[in-house]
């Protein structure tokens, strides 16, 4: 399940692709416009930063904007750096150790094609696909 963490991140992600100046946006506008605590927000976008998605500014004339376009942006990344990984179960993890019951266990190919379709769904969304122009 995709937390109130990763749906927060992917609209704030949206809506600075949907208020995309040539400036920062400040935290409170997006905060007010989405109607989401700045104080959680503070707390999203520094992970946004962190990845590399959102680019900041303090002082006057600050806040943040996108790092890349809407279009090279994919809504997996977003998630992935906001939720952790997707996958559905431990062993499919990217850094899980390798599970000794791989070769004998009868649920793993359930498991794996979930993942696949996860990853292939999230990952071939991009932000600008969200975009109202899009729909």
């Amino acid at each position: 399940m995709i937390s109130t963490r990763g749906r927060y991140a992917v609209r704030v992600m949206l809506d600075l692709a949907e208020n995309n100046i040539d400036s920062c946006i400040p935290l409170k506008e997006i905060a007010a416009r989405q109607d989401i605590s700045k104080k959680y927000l503070e707390i999203i976008v520094k992970d946004l930063v962190l990845a590399g998605l959102v680019v900041g500014a303090s002082g006057k004339g600050g806040g943040y904007r996108l790092a890349r376009r809407p279009e090279e942006i994919s809504i997996g990344e977003i998630l992935e750096h906001t939720e952790g990984p997707l996958a559905p179960v431990a062993c499919l993890a990217p850094d899980a150790a390798s599970c000794p019951r791989a070769g004998a266990c009868e649920t793993l190919p359930l498991w794996a094609e979930y993942d696949r379709l996860t990853h292939d769904f999230f990952y071939g969304r991009r932000l600008s696909d969200l975009l109202p122009e899009k729909r």
